[in-house]
């Protein structure tokens, strides 16, 4: 029996797949961070929610992602402090970010992960890594599909030119 043959969890790491997962929980860790932030600046209920269960999978990630690193022995990046909450009211009206720049972060940033999570499934040959980021995968279209949604219920999507059928001349 070969080093990559059995029990995948007892497969080793190659180092692509060592960075891929160090990478995704420190940025990971630092969506946290920035969503508890947005947090305190969204003002929208189903924009919070949203964020609230944005930050939920990146602690869900982080959880996974240190687990397994911790697991073959390497060190995951440091946890960010948490954020204190804040009003909104306190925060200066030019200093906030509204509510449609932050669902157009957060489609983007995931859209982003949907991409990372990809070429890591791609770069796998643990199968129980491929199957981790394959998950992460389908919660982020989830997500996005979500956030596209309420962007286009607020009126906050700005769509890119449009193709508009003409007609035939004959």
């Amino acid at each position: 029996m070969g080093i990559l043959d059995g029990n995948p969890k007892d497969e080793p790491m190659h180092y692509g797949e060592v960075f891929s997962v160090w990478e995704a929980s420190k940025t990971a860790k630092g969506t946290v961070s920035c969503y508890q932030a947005y947090l305190n600046h969204a003002g929208d209920k189903e924009l919070k929610k949203i964020l609230e269960d944005l930050i939920d999978q990146a602690k869900l990630e982080i959880k996974e992602c240190d687990a397994l690193l911790t697991d073959n022995g390497i060190a995951p990046a440091p946890v960010l402090p948490e954020r204190p909450d804040a009003k909104l009211e306190d925060i200066p009206i030019g200093a906030r970010f509204m509510d449609q720049e932050i669902a157009a972060k957060i489609a983007v940033e995931t859209a982003a992960g949907l991409v990372a999570a990809s070429s890591i499934i791609g770069q796998c040959i643990r199968e129980d890594i491929g199957a981790l980021f394959a998950k992460y995968h389908a919660t982020k279209m989830a997500l996005g599909l979500r956030i596209l949604r309420l962007s286009k219920e607020k009126g906050w999507l700005i769509p890119p030119p449009l193709q508009i059928k003409r007609p035939v001349e004959e």
